[in-house]
């Protein structure tokens, strides 16, 4: 069994706060991104206003995924049972896989035909992790959370995996491995592979063994996720800039900080990962602290997480519908047959100040639905199948 909150580490409400708090702020920064895709403009660019309006939201992912490791903990710390844990995760991540391909798929498009066009996005991968999780989750905690930091940072050992198989089975087998790590193999025909498996299962099995830090008293858990945090974020610095210095020779015209800051998502490299967690972790102290109107509208995002996401992909697709139509008189829905990939010619995108007006509507809406489901969804704990969405 895993270890019970006993009563001299008790204060589970303000942990639970900054889980939640720091969930429902990246959430949010997701939901530019998201509105970006459907306004046409690049991911990133040289002008500062493109690229970091992309570069806020590469704190998502990660620290989704490093939370759901978390919140993982400490669902099965209150249930002092793994097997039930086992059992939570392994049917929570095959309904995620199956919402991907399906509910996400049709939001994301409005396109019928699944033969023609289908992703394996973030909430495909989230599922597929949370599936492994439950057969890690018979371990020890400690043991998970650096099982999961090896992933992380030996990473590329996944990509040789299909080479050390006799030739006659990788044909069979590198196109199942595309989906765990990039090996140079074959996709499936009409399938595109956004988010692998690996480092993904390192950061949620990391933030797994993060839960255990949660657990500790108000000083020691501040202590430690400040150095942790701090620590982070002077690896990454100082890794990138020697990549920038001493690494493979550069060749464009970026400025220096757009190249520390511009790391490799797809997969996600370890300077991706530093960057992106190090200030996660960094700001939990502060986050269990937090108070206010922001605060409260973050916690109530973070306490429904996937509800959230499956309503602000729907919402951003019609309000861009919506305002195609205010401004061209026509809804460009072919624009989006394949979003989250899409290609919009210059002079019909929006521009930045109606991407965030775009982006502004649509968290007032989703904060009021959202509040509202937060209270039913509290109001009726025994609703088993709410505790899934």
């Amino acid at each position: 069994m895993t270890t019970a909150i006993t009563s001299q580490n008790k204060p589970l409400s303000n942990r639970i706060q900054a889980v939640d708090l720091l969930r429902g702020a990246v959430m949010v920064l997701m939901a530019i991104d998201h509105v970006r895709v459907y306004s046409g403009m690049p991911a990133g660019g040289p002008e500062p206003g493109i690229f970091f309006t992309r570069w806020v939201t590469h704190f998502c992912v990660p620290a989704f995924v490093f939370l759901a490791g978390t919140s993982a903990f400490l669902y099965g710390n209150k249930l002092d049972d793994r097997h039930k844990l086992s059992r939570f995760l392994l049917i929570r991540g095959l309904l995620l896989v199956v919402l991907e391909l399906t509910v996400i798929r049709f939001c994301w498009t409005f396109n019928f035909n699944y033969s023609q066009f289908m992703l394996a996005g973030v909430i495909w991968m989230l599922g597929w992790c949370m599936v492994l999780m439950a057969l890690f989750v018979r371990l020890r905690p400690l043991t998970i959370g650096i099982a999961g930091l090896l992933v992380m940072f030996g990473q590329q050992l996944f990509h040789f995996v299909p080479l050390i198989l006799p030739q006659g089975w990788r044909g069979h087998f590198g196109w199942f491995w595309e989906f765990i790590y990039p090996s140079d193999g074959d996709w499936l025909p009409g399938i595109n592979i956004l988010y692998v498996i690996v480092p993904w299962i390192g950061v949620m099995m990391a933030g797994y063994g993060f839960g255990t830090i949660l657990l500790k008293q108000n000083d020691e858990r501040r202590k430690i996720c400040l150095r942790l945090g701090i620590v982070a974020i002077v690896i990454f610095i100082i890794a990138a800039i020697a990549v920038n210095y001493w690494g493979p020779v550069y060749k464009g015209d970026k400025p220096f900080l757009f190249r520390i800051l511009d790391q490799r998502k797809y997969p996600a490299s370890q300077l991706y990962l530093l960057m992106t967690l190090g200030p996660l972790i960094a700001l939990v102290p502060f986050a269990n602290r937090a108070k206010g109107w922001l605060a409260d509208i973050f916690i109530t995002f973070g306490r429904v997480p996937l509800f959230y996401y499956l309503l602000h992909i729907l919402l951003i697709h019609l309000l861009a519908l919506d305002l195609n139509y205010v401004r061209e008189r026509n809804i460009h829905q072919d624009w989006y047959a394949t979003a989250p990939y899409t290609e919009i010619a210059p002079e019909h995108r929006w521009g930045l100040p109606m991407l965030y007006l775009v982006f502004i509507i649509a968290e007032v809406i989703l904060y009021l639905v959202c509040r509202y489901y937060a209270r039913y969804k509290a109001a009726h704990l025994e609703n088993k199948i709410l505790k899934y969405l």
